[in-house]
């Protein structure tokens, strides 16, 4: 998805003349017209044509690698930039109409260009213990200005008029940026984009589906993107506001969006902002955490174990918003899923997976169903007991073990004895097995001469 310039408001020429700056917009202008320049006239003419000099300047875009570039021309621009911020601050001068157009055409030169190709540390750049690692733009101390204005006339500017300039293309720019590598363009970014969203109501349905369709790209097709979780840190404010019941349009983009969003394997860089999403769902409507749980255990990861060890937390925290009446369907899939993680070889994951059994609420609702989940947690504490080779996760094991002795102590040497049971059969089965395969090499051995290899001669032709 690139930048599309198809507006003369949104792609001035390099060479920008007052004239041009004037001819930009060719509907009238609605404000009152501007006055005409008298000789020796009042400093308000010249104030005006002072401002719409600094804004022809600030067309001119440097990229900070031309060797060939002036710095004391880029300079030059940050100065003139930090006058029309200056002006766009002044609670005493209301933004005259006119210089609307010119400065909207200016953020547009300045902003929407293309991105360069992404570096290999894209992805971990995004983690938040390795900041410094992060790729940041040359571009960013005209940049930090630009976005500043912008924020600016989307706060103070009536949307109304602010709607010929900030259209369906421009939005679609916007979303373009959140592919920058650079972490405080994209914080900018999304102050701007979520100030949009909160003003111009008409466009919230075409925002949505337009951040739906780079979440779906990104999960179905590229798996590579820098600005998801800025993009989630929006939808948990837009989540925040729904009214309860939730329409059938977002429960679907619960199901169809967010949900998937536990697939690609560098979850780990939103995952906060995508737990919080997830977990605002289940707060307005707890029956949605039935479907929540199984979407999450149908995307959990096989070898990954940073990742499990996320969803594990994640999973903790939704049991305490689910609905009590789910309880007794979810108790042996979540629980089972809970097992296979502190069976895990990992230590980290074992040891997060049996924590999870110091919470309150997943102690109750293993307990609506006692019966079917005992026999498989049991096994998987024995298996742990005998196998694991971390001391740490076979205390933390036998911690875990005297809890639940003490919950049913009936229903655990119940399965102790069937544990005990399954063993010895499959004892004797190996046993069976052994002696079978003992009496076929005998029977080989005593008819071994039907075994040896025919010798043959080789008779040459020559």
């Amino acid at each position: 998805m690139g930048i599309r310039r198809d507006s003369p408001k949104n792609s001035p020429s390099k060479k920008t003349t007052l004239k041009h700056l004037f001819d930009l917009d060719p509907k009238p202008y609605v404000g009152s017209p501007l006055p005409s320049p008298r000789r020796g006239g009042g400093g308000t003419d010249y104030e005006h044509d002072g401002i719409l000099s600094a804004i022809s300047y600030c067309n001119s875009v440097f990229t900070f690698t031309d060797p060939q570039e002036s710095p004391s021309q880029q300079d030059l621009k940050r100065l003139k930039l930090m006058d029309v911020v200056s002006l766009l601050k002044s609670p005493k001068k209301p933004l005259q109409e006119q210089l609307l157009s010119p400065l909207m055409s200016m953020v547009s030169v300045n902003l929407f260009r293309p991105l360069p190709p992404p570096s290999k540390t894209s992805i971990v750049s995004a983690l938040p213990d390795d900041e410094e690692l992060s790729t940041f733009t040359p571009l960013w101390p005209h940049l930090q200005l630009v976005y500043d204005i912008l924020l600016r006339l989307v706060l103070n500017v009536d949307s109304k008029k602010l709607k010929d300039y900030i259209d369906h293309q421009f939005i679609r720019n916007l979303l373009y940026l959140f592919q920058s590598e650079d972490p405080r363009e994209r914080e900018s970014l999304k102050n701007v984009f979520h100030r949009i969203y909160s003003r111009f109501t008409s466009y919230r349905s075409f925002m949505r589906k337009a951040m739906n369709d780079v979440f779906l790209h990104y999960v179905f097709e590229t798996e590579k993107h820098c600005g998801i979780g800025e993009l989630l840190e929006i939808w948990g404010s837009i989540i925040n506001g729904f009214g309860v019941p939730l329409k059938e349009e977002h429960k679907l983009f619960l199901m169809r969006v967010l949900l998937p969003l536990h697939k690609p394997k560098g979850l780990q860089v939103y995952h906060r902002q995508l737990a919080y999403c997830v977990s605002q769902f289940v707060q307005k409507e707890p029956a949605l955490g039935g479907v929540v749980v199984r979407g999450i255990l149908r995307y959990w990861p096989i070898t990954n174990c940073h990742k499990e060890a996320l969803l594990i937390g994640e999973l903790e925290e939704l049991v305490e918003n689910i609905d009590p009446d789910q309880y007794r369907t979810l108790a042996l899939p979540l629980c089972s899923r809970i097992t296979r993680c502190f069976n895990s070889c990992n230590s980290q994951v074992a040891e997060r997976a049996l924590y999870v059994w110091n919470n309150e609420q997943f102690v109750k609702m293993a307990s609506e169903a006692m019966e079917e989940v005992f026999p498989v947690v049991v096994e998987g504490m024995e298996k742990n007991l005998k196998l694991h080779w971390s001391k740490s996760v076979k205390q933390l094991t036998e911690n875990v073990k005297a809890m639940l002795e003490e919950m049913d102590p009936p229903l655990y040497d119940k399965c102790l004895r069937e544990i005990h049971h399954r063993e010895s059969e499959a004892h004797r089965e190996q046993v069976k097995r052994q002696q079978k395969w003992d009496q076929i090499e005998t029977a080989a051995t005593k008819h071994s001469h039907f075994l040896q290899p025919t010798k043959t001669i080789c008779v040459s032709s020559h």
